[in-house]
């Protein structure tokens, strides 16, 4: 007898991320163009899933329009008002941002420490708190990288907009090796500052660290700090597996 399969999709506004999942294993994950929706409908045949589990921040009509493509008898859309089996100590949880909530909950999932932290490395940089016992503790949000170096472009006369990510340096000897400076290395700075914060206040503490920029700042190298690219579709695949 088979296991049953649940196709995931983290709709955003540029691309399509999705994962098949097999008994809490992920057996495979691409990212495709933000309107590939026959691709989708591929997939969920070829793997004959029981299901589809949809986090999506397009319009909704196009949600709609992804929903019936694919055509599933049993899916679940992450929207609020969210039915959770942990905790949301969050004043606002309808402004929750969706990937924040998938985020907590596959740390959750993944933690086997009291504490887990979620750090997302995309557009803004994301930190999400949860407790094994409290559930969601809430968290941060600071712009990323091409943000800051947007705003420095945006906001004065003679600074370039730039989109350098390796290179970083402590002191500029350029103005745009100072700009990188500040950006790269303060990011850098202002996160490792974060983590001892956390490491101090809140104890076991387990780590997660993921976004497409990730790659960009050397985290992963102690013993307590792991990468999961696929942390969100993780955490939508634990909720989907919970309302199931």
């Amino acid at each position: 007898m088979n296991t049953p399969k649940t196709l995931v999709i983290d709709a955003g506004n540029t691309a399509l991320k999705y994962a098949v999942f097999e008994d809490n294993n992920l057996i495979e994950m691409q990212r495709i163009d933000k309107d590939d929706f026959s691709v989708l409908k591929s997939i969920y045949h070829h793997y004959r899933c029981d299901g589809v589990a949809i986090s999506s921040v397009r319009s909704k009509e196009k949600t709609q329009e992804l929903i019936t493509t694919i055509g599933a008898k049993n899916t679940f859309e992450l929207k609020f008002p969210y039915h959770l089996n942990f905790n949301l100590d969050y004043q606002t949880p309808e402004q929750l941002g969706k990937d924040r909530l998938c985020n907590a909950a596959a740390a959750l999932s993944l933690s086997k420490t009291e504490y887990a932290l979620a750090i997302d490395f995309g557009t803004c940089i994301k930190f999400d708190l949860v407790s094994k016992t409290f559930g969601y503790l809430g968290g941060s949000i600071s712009p990323g990288i091409q943000l800051r170096y947007n705003a420095l472009n945006d906001y004065t006369d003679n600074l370039p907009r730039l989109e350098e990510r390796k290179n970083k340096l402590l002191v500029g000897k350029s103005t745009n090796e100072s700009i990188i400076a500040g950006v790269l290395t303060g990011i850098e700075a202002e996160v490792n500052q974060l983590i001892l914060r956390f490491k101090q206040k809140y104890t076991p503490l387990t780590i997660f660290v993921t976004g497409g920029d990730h790659p960009y700042f050397d985290l992963v190298s102690k013993n307590d700090i792991f990468a999961t690219e696929n942390l969100t579709l993780i955490g939508l695949y634990q909720l989907y597996i919970q309302k199931a």
